[in-house]
């Protein structure tokens, strides 16, 4: 049975890495078409939010829904979502289009509609003129459009993107922001964990504070920066700094490893799925076998990258 209110829903989810409390008892709700900014400092949970979100790694407790399925089924969340982790996950032996193909493919993409995308996508991003050169040639700003254009390609519902401008020039990031922006406009949904605060002053419909794996305040940037205007500020920034000023430790704080990661690789559809009962903090030592996005059939009309005007395709 599944759930149709809300792009995400978890109710107390929760995850224990031995004695470590990486996500404590999250109670998170995020609209269809809008844009949820997710920050916190480095080790505040972030990294292992997405991963139960993207049915990479299994809470301990409580419940989530992706797109109104249960992420303990990892067949159905996979086929709603798409993922950008940190790291891309791409083959360096491959070209970029080659490393597009094998993605479409997997995504059971008809053939003719993924050489349109694909080409409208690298068209849009200024990667034309390099995608038949090997990855490994790639810079880390053409290697992170190439995973963003893959988290793309099959028109996912529920987009996760773990800083997506990385590594990117102004150019490439504006146009970056301009997709997310045309995304939810088109109903899709964003969720976006990023250290830049001034992409999510400009994107976010709400933010999301985790501190030391508690959700320690929620609300759309204004509303934010207006309540703390009279003690901290007028910026986004200012709450930030305010709300995650350091706390008592206590003998349930997280590792100090959280969110360094290296989290996907392309070819898990093939069967090398990671093992989600793992005990080990996908945060400080990332499964490289896992990659949650495969599986899903796409159609094969409309191909250009979204636009404001593409009401038919949903």
């Amino acid at each position: 049975m599944t759930r149709e209110t809300y792009a995400i829903e978890t109710r107390a989810l929760t995850k224990r890495f031995g004695s470590d409390v990486a996500v404590d008892g999250l109670d998170l709700v995020v609209e269809y078409g809008t844009v949820y900014g997710f920050l916190g400092p480095n080790g505040a949970g972030k990294t292992t939010t997405m991963r139960i979100l993207t049915s990479l790694t299994r809470p301990t407790d409580g419940d989530a829904w992706v797109d109104g399925a249960p992420v303990s089924d990892r067949d159905a969340v996979r086929a709603s979502i798409g993922y950008l982790p940190e790291e891309p996950p791409v083959f360096d032996e491959l070209t970029g289009r080659e490393q597009l193909e094998y993605f479409g493919r997997l995504r059971d993409i008809p053939s003719d509609a993924l050489d349109r995308r694909i080409s409208a996508w690298l068209d849009r991003f200024d990667l034309a003129d390099d995608a038949d050169k090997r990855i490994e040639d790639y810079s880390k700003g053409m290697r992170q459009k190439v995973g963003l254009i893959q988290a793309l390609l099959h028109r996912p519902d529920v987009l996760f993107l773990d800083e997506p401008t990385s590594g990117l020039d102004p150019r490439a990031a504006r146009t970056v922001l301009d997709v997310i922006a045309e995304l939810t406009d088109d109903g899709h949904t964003v969720f976006l964990s990023t250290h830049i605060l001034s992409v999510v002053e400009e994107l976010a419909d709400v933010v999301g504070v985790l501190y030391e794996g508690d959700l320690v305040t929620e609300g759309s940037p204004a509303d934010l920066t207006a309540r703390m205007e009279a003690e901290a500020g007028t910026t986004l920034e200012d709450v930030f700094l305010a709300v995650t000023a350091e706390r008592p430790s206590t003998s349930s704080s997280p590792s100090p490893d959280h969110d360094s990661e290296s989290d996907s690789n392309p070819d898990s559809d093939s069967g090398h799925d990671s093992n989600p009962d793992s005990d080990s903090n996908p945060d400080s030592d990332s499964d490289p076998n896992s990659d949650p996005t495969g599986g899903q059939t796409s159609s094969a009309d409309d191909e250009s990258p979204p636009s404001h005007t593409r009401d038919d395709e949903r």
